[in-house]
This record gives structure tokens, C-alpha cells and sequence, in this order.
């Protein structure tokens, strides 16, 4: 492989491990801001009707709420059930929603803090990547 080949691939990585630690950040500092400023209510877990013709049914049931300003809010869950941890129907769980965006919400115990990390790690690692692949082609 030749150093001009050596140098794009190496652009190409630095490129996209900017953009996967930028989205960890961003997912990591949306989900700090509507814990910070957000208002907490309680959701309840309704069935996606539009899941029960899937094969398999989607993770993602719909969380029902009503804001301070009394609109009752319906949107799907932006975390999945899991065997460990199910979303029932009837449950009742613990949100905080962005007050100036409702459909912005953080389920308490359930953030995913693990899996925006993982984005910048990865990212991060590839930024690394790419800084040997431009110091080998280097010399």
C-alpha cells in the first residue's frame, strides 16, 4: 500500500471516529440536560400497536404521560425491554421529560450512560488508529 493510500484511509478513520465519539458526547449530554432541567412524572407502559404484526414484536412499548401543562403525551419507549429488566403493560415508571420538547424523555434507571460511553471509547480508539496509520506513512 502506498503512503498517499496509507494517508486517505487514515483521513477516512479520523472522520468516522469523530463522528462516533461525537455522538456518544451528544447522547451523554442530551441525557444530562433533561436530568438537570427536565420535570419528573410518571409513565405509564401502554402496548405499540403497530408491533403486534411484527415477527418478532418490537421491544419498544408506548410510555403515556400527562405534562405539568396537562397534555397527556404517548411516545415509544426510547429504551428496550430486556429479560433482565421487562416493560410490562400497566407498569408504571419513573421519567423526567424536556418540558420544552415532551417527546425528550431519560427513564430513570435505564439512561444507556454505558452505551454512550462505548461511542466515544470506540470512536476515540479509531481516532487513535488513524493517528498510527499517518505516523507509519510517515516514515
Amino acid at each position: 500500500m502506498s503512503t498517499a493510500d496509507t494517508v486517505v484511509m487514515a483521513v477516512f478513520a479520523a472522520c468516522g471516529g469523530c463522528v462516533t465519539a461525537l455522538a456518544g458526547l451528544t447522547g451523554l449530554r442530551q441525557t444530562r440536560r433533561i436530568e438537570r432541567t427536565g420535570v419528573r412524572a410518571w409513565a405509564l407502559v401502554k402496548p405499540n400497536p403497530e408491533a403486534r404484526g411484527e415477527d418478532p414484536p418490537s421491544p419498544r412499548p408506548l410510555l403515556q404521560f400527562s405534562t405539568e401543562a396537562g397534555q397527556v403525551v404517548e411516545i415509544a419507549s426510547p429504551v428496550p425491554t430486556t429479560r433482565r429488566r421487562p416493560l410490562r403493560d400497566g407498569n408504571t415508571l419513573l421519567i423526567t421529560y424536556d418540558p420544552a420538547d415532551p417527546g425528550s424523555i431519560v427513564v430513570h434507571n435505564r439512561e444507556r450512560r454505558l452505551l454512550d460511553y462505548g461511542f466515544i471509547a470506540a470512536g476515540t480508539l479509531v481516532l487513535l488508529l488513524a493517528l498510527v496509520l499517518v505516523s507509519l506513512a510517515a516514515l
